[in-house]
């Protein structure tokens, strides 16, 4: 699955095109995803505005001018392609091809931007694992989607304060607490190893342990707070690490992959100054965990 700087890329990617411009028609060229499309689907979407895109995890949310949003999710290789007029060229490198192939392209939005320029974006999932659903601004909070998912990461709201009453007293792994979406929203497996990385954390001691029975939660919280937020936007201002299928919406890779510290390094020296360990995988909850074990404690 994308994790958060991967949508969090293609939300920025696709936020010129869509947000302000009215969408003229839709073309749906199969009736279900991973779930089918709500009924009148189409209907429903032509003549709206597109007054925001934004993201709550790893959904992209597109708000209507009728109070409507169109929630987005991009399942394991779902992606968007923008192509204004007709034949254009999708620039960037690939390491891992994205599915240019048309039948597998899924949902064709056709928009017009306020100066008149005619834009379409086109959605293409070729293990359609992703999905498409509508549903009302004002009652979303409490969407069965929505209504148990967490705090974002990003942003003022995560704080070692915040950790700290997350964690109290909870026994699961540390990263079994991290990915949590009901604890924080939009965590996944690569960032979480990362974060415990640099906070020195070990993802196998219990999540209650570093509350250390402070209100605050003490440095270890305030350390894992900083080492999430930071190594999120590091990875969105890399266009994220583009693993597999995703990539940008014009077609370019992310290259945050090529600074991971532990993700993927498996027998590799830790990268921890001064630390002699060696990038260790074990299996937790059936996903890989990297990790040193001599500076992650």
């Amino acid at each position: 699955m994308p994790e958060l700087p991967e949508v969090e890329t293609v939300r920025r990617g696709l936020a010129p095109a869509m947000e302000g411009a009215r969408i003229r028609a839709v073309d749906r060229n199969r009736p279900d995803l991973r779930f089918p499309f709500p009924e009148d689907f189409e209907a429903r979407l032509t003549g709206r505005n597109v007054t925001a895109l934004s993201r709550r995890a790893k959904y992209l949310l597109a708000d209507l001018d009728d109070g409507t949003v169109l929630v987005m999710h991009l399942g394991m290789s779902g992606s968007f392609r923008i192509e204004a007029g007709s034949g254009a060229d999708m620039p960037g490198d690939f390491v891992h091809a994205r599915s240019k192939d048309p039948r597998h392209d899924h949902v064709v939005f056709h928009l017009e931007r306020s100066e008149g320029t005619a834009v379409r974006i086109t959605y293409n999932d070729p293990r359609r694992f992703g999905f498409m659903l509508l549903a009302e601004r004002a009652g979303l909070a409490d969407h069965p989607l929505f209504a148990r998912m967490g705090l974002e990461p990003l942003g003022n709201a995560l704080d070692g304060a915040v950790l700290a009453q997350l964690f109290a007293g909870k026994r699961a792994p540390l990263k079994a607490a991290l990915l949590d979406q009901g604890l924080i929203a939009g965590l996944g497996n690569i960032y979480v190893c990362e974060a415990l990385w640099r906070a020195g954390l070990s993802p196998t001691r219990e999540a209650g342990s570093i509350a250390g029975g402070s209100p605050r939660g003490g440095a270890r919280c305030e350390k894992l707070a900083d080492a999430i937020r930071n190594v999120l936007e590091e990875a969105i201002e890399a266009g994220g690490s583009s693993l597999r299928d995703h990539a940008r919406t014009d077609g370019s890779l992310g290259y945050f992959q090529h600074t991971f510290a532990v993700y993927g390094r498996e027998g590799e020296p830790c990268r921890t100054p001064g630390c002699p360990g060696t990038v260790e995988r074990i299996v937790q909850s059936n996903r890989s965990t990297f990790f040193c074990r001599r500076c992650q404690r």
